[in-house]
Formats: structure tokens, sequence, C-alpha cells
């Protein structure tokens, strides 16, 4: 069928501009503001990228008993702040001169970078690979993950695995956060109800992940047969629906976390307690 638009063939043309595709001599057809999600999103990782590093290679003002910034917990290290009674295994002894929360962020980091949802954030926001739908990307040719580095993002489920450790750090950090600054229980201020925010919007998160929904209900031909797995694997279901927004909530979360943690330790105002 003619559609009055003839193929118009570039030497050395590639994807969209190859001889093959139908000639359209503008970049796109969208009419309206395509390029604002992509840029928000860009604006919103740079953000957390410039913030997290920061914090990162401070190396202070990540300890106010009895809350810890996740940032730097558990310590593997030797040279943290004493966190009484809190995760310090001191795995990397005296010889890390570094920031201890260097040693930690690699796995919470790692999960975010090869996520299946933040993969599509960066890959437009940053890379324009493409940068929007139905908008051609810059690009002469796409490989999409066959090659390296992208093909590292196929360790996205081990990444999980270790995601997995880090939320149960963390939600024993969130316990010792009902302590009080003598380290007695029975605490609660409004740094408890911030790690408890901060705690279930990551447990939210790591198990809304796309592995996680495939270690649960994956590789089984009956789900009949596994009644529990097939429960669990609807829970997970219905979770990563809402993996977008459990993204970017624990994303915010995780940084407001560590940043009340930095205001209390550097003497900004006082934990206001509840009881």
């Amino acid at each position: 069928m003619a559609t009055g638009i003839e193929p118009s063939p570039q030497a050395g043309a590639t994807g969209v501009q190859d001889a093959s595709r139908a000639a359209i001599p503008a970049r796109h057809l969208r009419t309206d503001r395509w390029w604002l999600a992509p840029a928000v999103t860009a604006a919103g990782l740079l953000a957390f990228i410039v913030y997290s590093t920061w914090r990162a290679f401070a190396n202070a003002d990540y300890y106010h008993a009895p809350y810890v910034s996740p940032f730097y917990s558990p310590c593997l290290a030797q040279n943290c702040e004493t966190m009484h009674g809190g995760p310090n295994w001191e795995l990397f002894g005296s010889w890390w001169g570094l920031s201890p929360a260097l040693l930690i962020l690699i796995f919470p980091l790692g999960f975010r970078l090869t996520c299946y949802y933040y993969r599509k954030a960066y890959y437009r926001g940053f890379w324009a690979s493409p940068p929007a739908c139905a908008v051609a990307e810059p690009h002469k040719k796409y490989t999409g993950e066959t090659r390296f580095p992208l093909i590292l993002q196929n360790i996205h489920r081990y990444f999980f695995y270790f995601a997995i450790l880090v939320a149960g750090v963390l939600t024993y950090d969130t316990a010792l956060a009902f302590r009080d600054e003598h380290y007695n229980w029975g605490h609660m201020g409004l740094g408890t109800v911030v790690f408890l925010v901060n705690i279930a919007l990551i447990w939210a998160y790591t198990l809304s992940c796309h592995s996680c929904r495939h270690v649960v209900g994956g590789r089984l031909r009956h789900f009949s047969k596994h009644p529990v797995r097939y429960r669990l694997w609807g829970w997970v279901g219905k979770l990563n629906e809402r993996h977008m927004l459990l993204a970017w909530s624990s994303l915010i979360s995780v940084a407001l976390a560590d940043f009340y943690v930095f205001l209390l330790a550097t003497g900004a105002f006082d934990d206001p307690r509840f009881f």
C-alpha cells in the first residue's frame, strides 16, 4: 500500500536512517514535551550521585547514638566511629584508610545500577538510548547488552542476594534505633520514624525486583503444585507493578536517612523524642 513516503537511501546510514526505512525529514513526529521526563530523571539521579559521593568520601558525621547512617552500615573497617551494639565487623582491619562507606556502598549501588528500572532510567536520561518513545536515539548502531560493559548487567541477580543481606543489616540498625543515647531500650524519636520508613521502602523496593519475582516463582511448570510459591509470586508481582515508584521512594528515603544522621551528628538540632 502506497504511503506517499518513499525510502531515501543515505550513504552509510544506519538505524532509523537506513535506506530500508521510510524517509521522514523530521527527527520525530512528537509535538509534546517528550524531553521533560528524561531530563527530570537525569537531574534526579545526578543529584543523588553528587550527594552520595560527597557523603561516601566525607568519612565523618555518620553516627549519632543510636543512629548510624545507612551509607556506612555495616562497618567493615577498623576506622569507624564507635557504634555501640551495632554491626562493626572490621573485616578489613586497620589497613583500610579511606571512608568505610566505600566498602559497603558497592553492593546497594551495584544492585540499583543493574536494576531493570534504573537501566531504563539512565539509558534514557544520560545516554539517550532512546531518549523517549518514538524518538530515535542518536547512536549509529545498537548492540543492546550483548557486549562489554553492558553485558555485566546480567549480574543483577547476584547483586540482589547482597541487597538482601544489606537490607537485613539495616533492619537491625532500625531495631537499634529504639534505644536512647545511653543504649537503653524504650526510646522513640523522629529518627526512629525516619529509619522505619526507610527500611520499609528498602524492603519493598528490594522484594519488587524482577530477579526476586523470578527466584520466587520462576522455573515452575505447575503453580498448582506449589501453592506457597504461587502466593509469594503473586505478592511480589503486586510490588513489581510499583517498581518504579518504589525505586525512587527508597532512593530518596535512604538519602534522607543519611542526611538526618548528618544533621544530628553536626549538632544542627536534637532528635525530637516521642517517648
